[in-house]
């Protein structure tokens, strides 16, 4: 066997796992983490917020890489396009009265599946939620509704399941955070993506309270990536600063700062995963 082929055979043996950067189209800093991470071959997949102010300007550049192209699917935040948005509080207790008007949640949708596909030419390679509304009741139907009209027929389209990975090493305290994303309906989005002939990940990993700057997330990455198994996702929320930024969030700064860095490629070779792409 050759040097080339021992070095393919030792790179199938490793884990595949699915790091998804959220937020493309948000802001300059985002777009530049992101294209930076996936430049370095530390992104697999990205989900673009299509009301972005930064995603039309982002969206050559994006199309240029072999990461995944996702929808954001955005029900919270004003970005300045018609639409129902809510607070994720109060969109949570009128999804769970079954309170949401239907038809507005459906054009909600349609809206945004019909600008990426506009802007980036071509269908998302999978569908999940800004703040993780993509799996709440009444949002979910409708979206499988319409994913099942236009990507039936497309093989390996996915949705983001929030179904966690036990993860010990975590403190109680975000795991808890992780459970409770999970039980808003994370569940019930699998079986119905599954009765529709939808792929989803394994599991999910990268649910945390955005404080602690790179110290804290050094020590959460680590152990994400401890317990990762083939099919997971990994979520991540990167900025990289610039000096022409009129705003930037310092955690996710820490975020890329770490992603990009030593830290994520030595867990990754210590605990025998890769990086999917």
């Amino acid at each position: 066997m050759t040097s080339s082929q021992d070095k393919q055979a030792g790179k199938c043996d490793l884990k595949p796992l699915i790091v998804c950067a959220d937020d493309f189209g948000m802001n300059p800093a985002a777009n530049r983490a992101i294209l930076a991470l996936a430049d370095a071959g530390r992104l697999s997949a990205t989900s673009c917020l299509v009301d972005g102010p930064y995603f039309v300007q982002g969206a050559a550049a994006l199309l240029a890489q072999r990461v995944q192209k996702g929808l954001h699917l955005n029900f919270t935040d004003d970005l300045g396009q018609p639409g129902l948005h809510q607070p994720l509080k109060a969109l949570i207790r009128d999804a769970y009265l079954y309170r949401l008007d239907v038809a507005a949640v459906r054009a909600q949708i349609v809206r945004q599946l019909d600008r990426f596909e506009a802007v980036m030419g071509q269908a998302p390679d999978y569908a999940d939620g800004h703040l993780h509304v993509h799996q709440l009741p009444q949002i979910r139907d409708e979206l499988v509704f319409e994913l099942s009209r236009r990507y039936a027929n497309i093989p390996g389209f996915w949705l983001r399941s929030t179904q966690m990975r036990s993860q010990p090493a975590i403190p109680a305290r975000l795991r808890f955070k992780a459970r409770v994303i999970q039980a808003l309906g994370a569940g019930a989005l699998v079986r119905l993506a599954h009765e529709s002939g939808f792929d989803t990940n394994v599991r999910f990993l990268g649910a945390y309270d955005f404080q602690g700057g790179e110290a804290a997330y050094g020590r959460w990455l680590e152990a994400w990536v401890s317990v990762a198994q083939s099919g997971d996702v990994m979520m991540c929320h990167p900025e990289q600063a610039d000096a022409g930024d009129t705003r930037t969030d310092p955690q996710r700064n820490a975020e890329f700062k770490l992603l990009s860095g030593p830290v994520f490629a030595d867990a990754l070779t210590r605990y025998g995963v890769r990086v999917q792409v």
